[in-house]
């Protein structure tokens, strides 16, 4: 468990150091992965090493405060100065939210858009500290509002609790908004439960979005697939044990759960845009979805990053990254209504 939710959290690189430890041998770093991104992993490890005690001893409080000051929190710095945006806090039909616009303005022609972040953390860490990571570039490359949601997590809260409070803001924007006029995009849990909330909507007879981003993640089970045995030859595996505290008592069977083994679910998504990486030990997950979708007529597009890992772009200033925030924003552009 303790595994799983490092990983998402931290990505396989940051697990790495926890399991030096344990003996695990270090893995050369891909010569074609860029090498500001390898060093960005290096600074990372050099900052968070001296905290992991914390993720494995201390209480859920106390871990996600060591997350939020001293991973998260250097790298919302450095997104905020490389790209500008407005913040503010906004409650939502009863859910608390932050709003992000750029600081340039909104152009005329994304004034009616929107986008919803559903941030990650493995539904336990990550509560407004990794929302404002994932959607300040993204509003400020895309020159769109952002509105990040805190949904409950666990191991207070338990599923549908996620689910239910992105229908509670999605269905608020729905009065000033057209559905094509908004997208959902998260990264790993956050992609699991865009995925969530698509089948959510259908279950509950709410219009789909204009289209939705699932990144590091895919619509169902995390460890499964080839990339966990890829991941134990590269000496980053976490392991084949995926519960979380949010999931108990919920069964993977549920097509809420995991819509990808439900095809007229996957049918019924919008235009999804499906990233990953090499070393992302959700890239089979990834990989199942976007074949489901395709298999389902879906239009998926995919996209896979040489050597990096799991939440590859929490380093919001390596060229992948900027690479990920461009084409993010070129696919809702194409994909939501004027």
């Amino acid at each position: 468990m303790i595994r799983f939710i490092l990983g998402l959290v931290l990505g396989a690189a940051a697990v790495g150091g926890y399991f030096v430890s344990q003996n695990f041998k270090s893995v050369a770093p891909s010569a074609l992965a860029s090498p500001e991104s390898t060093a960005a992993v290096a600074a990372m490890m050099e900052t968070i090493s001296p905290h992991f005690s914390t993720m494995v001893t201390g209480d859920v409080a106390e871990q996600r405060a060591m997350l939020d000051e001293y991973l998260y929190g250097p790298f919302i710095e450095e997104a905020r100065e490389l790209y500008p945006v407005h913040e503010e806090p906004l409650e939502i039909n009863g859910v608390y939210t932050e709003v992000f616009t750029p600081r340039a303005g909104i152009p005329p022609e994304n004034t009616e858009r929107v986008l919803i972040n559903l941030h990650g953390g493995g539904f336990t860490f990550g509560a407004r500290t990794e929302g404002q990571l994932e959607s300040i570039p993204v509003a400020s490359v895309a020159q769109m509002k952002v509105i990040s949601v805190d949904y409950r997590q666990g191991p207070e809260h338990k599923f549908p609790a996620a689910s239910e409070d992105v229908a509670k803001v999605y269905k608020e924007l729905l009065k000033t908004h057209q559905p094509g006029q908004i997208g959902i995009f998260g990264c790993s849990a956050g992609g699991l439960l865009t995925a969530q909330s698509v089948a959510w909507f259908q279950a509950h007879d709410i219009p789909q979005p204009g289209a939705v981003g699932v990144f590091c993640s895919g619509a169902g089970e995390f460890m499964v697939g080839d990339s966990i045995p890829i991941s134990t030859v590269l000496n980053t595996t976490l392991g084949d044990d995926d519960s979380m505290p949010y999931f108990e008592g919920a069964s993977w069977d549920d097509p809420l759960v995991a819509p990808v083994n439900h095809p007229a679910v996957m049918a019924a998504f919008p235009p999804t845009l499906v990233i990953s990486s090499t070393r992302d030990m959700a890239l089979s997950s990834a990989l199942a979805a976007h074949q489901r979708l395709i298999s389902a007529g879906v239009e998926s597009e995919l996209h896979i990053y040489e050597g990096l890992m799991h939440y590859f772009f929490m380093a919001t200033d390596v060229p992948e990254s900027r690479q990920v925030f461009e084409l993010t924003a070129r696919f809702f552009d194409r994909h939501l209504a004027h």
